[in-house]
């Protein structure tokens, strides 16, 4: 079984490098393919030495061989995360079909991170494309209804929506629609465990960063990976955080 977890954790580093490069061009109208990956600084080309997921990022001392600006730790950091999430994945769910739904939700939460963090944009080209492949996921590899990933859909888009209305602008049009794709995915109740997680990680990381001077107020933040992180601990264990909070409020 090692040999598994390790063929897809270096499968995850390789396709966390390929996140990389979709979630910087797409927002810019960029091809994917070409041109080659290259310094955003001095525009070196990129040999195959420097496009080693994450070692080549070690090996460099963070810096470019060629004019020696700093590389984002990001990169490395993105590719880490699916390496890593690519696994966990597996340990989940074996060889059930829902891993199928895993991957695609790792890979579409991952470049819209990057994509926000670098832009403050959530592509429509990326979220076509992803709510696309898990509704067809989910038309053969069911949730507890069959109903329940359009119920899912809906209340994100409408949640959302109203959210937006009502704090005048406190939610992006992005944000919006990415938490209609991802109800696609958890389905209603899930959904709604990922919207409250999502806002307290963001509300406890901004008010950490404001006490800390590194963020300031009413300065938009990339809600991004506060989505990513609520929406994975929402997938993989937001059954279990209901049951608990029933049982938890069931006793008082």
């Amino acid at each position: 079984m090692w040999l598994i977890y390790l063929y897809l954790f270096i499968l995850g580093l390789i396709l966390g490098s390929f996140f990389n490069v979709v979630g910087l061009r797409v927002p810019e109208k960029q091809s994917i393919v070409r041109p080659r990956s290259a310094c955003p600084h001095c525009h070196h080309t990129l040999t195959w030495k420097e496009l080693i997921p994450v070692l080549s990022y070690v090996w460099q001392k963070g810096k470019c061989s060629s004019c020696s600006q700093k590389i984002s730790p990001i990169y490395p950091a993105i590719e880490l995360l699916s390496g890593g999430l690519l696994a966990f994945s597996f340990y989940i769910f074996g060889f059930d079909p829902e891993i199928i739904v895993a991957f695609t939700l790792i890979s579409l939460l991952l470049i819209i991170t990057v994509s926000d963090l670098a832009y403050m944009l959530i592509p429509n080209k990326v979220l076509i494309i992803f709510i696309i492949l898990l509704g067809i996921e989910r038309a053969f590899i069911h949730l507890h209804t069959w109903y329940d990933p359009l119920l899912g859909f809906l209340t994100g888009f409408v949640l959302l929506l109203l959210i937006a209305l009502v704090s005048k602008g406190g939610m992006g049009g992005g944000d919006i629609k990415l938490f209609a794709v991802l109800g696609v995915a958890l389905g209603f109740s899930n959904l709604l465990v990922a919207i409250f997680l999502s806002s307290l990680i963001g509300a406890v990381v901004g008010l950490i960063g404001i006490a800390a001077g590194k963020v300031q107020r009413k300065k938009p933040v990339p809600f991004g990976p506060f989505i990513m992180a609520g929406s994975l601990i929402a997938y993989f264990y937001g059954s279990r955080l209901i049951d608990w909070y029933f049982c938890f409020f069931l006793q008082y």
